[in-house]
């Protein structure tokens, strides 16, 4: 037991901050037999880029003053969570417009943080390259099932499974048409996201139909009836989606007449499924290059 809990962490508090899984929507009207696991993805950007000399000035909020984390579930010791997930990388050549749409909806909505490292998106915008570095430089994930708690006896089954319903899985590119706004089930967080409408939904709707049935399997909800796969760039405490719903629907008609929206904001290509339970990532699957 002290072995698994070295390996997956204490208990299951690494994962179980809402805001990691945002899913519910607003209305808008591997190789089986492979052991290989990798460790824990790469830590954030030092908060030093935050801060070089004569810059942003005090970084104080980074310690105090943020907004209180909400559990998505209580805390049972024993338990691990559970994530099963796309990793997503922005690519370079999309950054630069999705930077400025970000800070000029964070101009309006001035209470948004960005996502996994809580830092205000309105002190990132006052420089261009943090904003690129920091808040679109870092590995996204589009969920392909609820983060749920398991238990360690679970964790073998759950992994193999998994290998099993998704090691032939082919290359595919998947397009980011839509800015969207979510909030997770208790409505205790709200997040601007890009949906994925067109080019790779049906992919992942599959996965996340495999996904489910190794859910099913071991009593464990699954994901929603109508899935709409996204990624989560920034968020909000509580429930502002109307306000934020309004600037996002605003901002996109301008871009439109400043003939600077584009049939896609943003393309990357799959490279594999991962998952991760507890501290420790798991590789489910590794897609071809062909």
């Amino acid at each position: 037991m002290e072995a698994l809990r070295a390996t997956y962490g204490d208990d299951d508090s690494s994962d179980f901050d809402s805001d990691h899984s945002p899913t519910l929507s607003l209305p808008a009207n591997s190789n089986p037999q492979s052991e290989e696991t990798l460790s824990s993805p790469l830590p954030p950007p030092p908060v030093s880029l935050l801060h070089p000399p004569n810059s942003l000035g005090s970084l104080d909020y980074l310690q105090t003053g943020q907004p209180s984390r909400v559990r998505s579930f209580p805390h049972v010791e024993g338990n691990y969570a559970l994530h099963v997930y796309i990793p997503v990388f922005i690519p370079s050549i999309s950054k630069k417009e999705m930077g400025q749409f970000l800070k000029r909806v964070s101009s309006v909505v001035s209470n948004l943080h960005v996502v996994d490292i809580d830092v205000p998106l309105n002190t990132l915008c006052k420089e261009e390259h943090k904003l690129e570095q920091v808040a679109l430089g870092r590995e996204f994930h589009i969920s392909l099932g609820r983060t749920v708690p398991i238990r360690v006896h679970q964790i073998d089954s759950i992994v193999t499974m998994l290998r099993q319903k998704l090691q032939f899985q082919k290359r595919y590119w998947i397009d980011f048409n839509k800015w969207e706004v979510f909030i997770n089930d208790d409505r205790t967080r709200t997040f601007l996201s890009l949906e994925v409408v067109t080019g790779g939904l049906p992919e992942i709707t599959k996965q996340i139909q495999a996904v489910n049935e190794v859910y099913k399997l071991h009593n464990l909800p699954e994901f929603y009836k109508d899935p709409r796969p996204h990624i989560s760039l920034a968020w909000a405490l509580g429930d502002i989606s109307g306000s934020l719903k309004k600037v996002v629907e605003q901002e996109t008609k301008s871009s439109v007449f400043r003939g600077s929206l584009q049939s896609r904001i943003c393309t990357s290509k799959v490279g594999g499924i991962e998952c991760k339970i507890g501290n420790r990532t798991h590789i489910i699957c590794k897609s071809p290059d062909q």
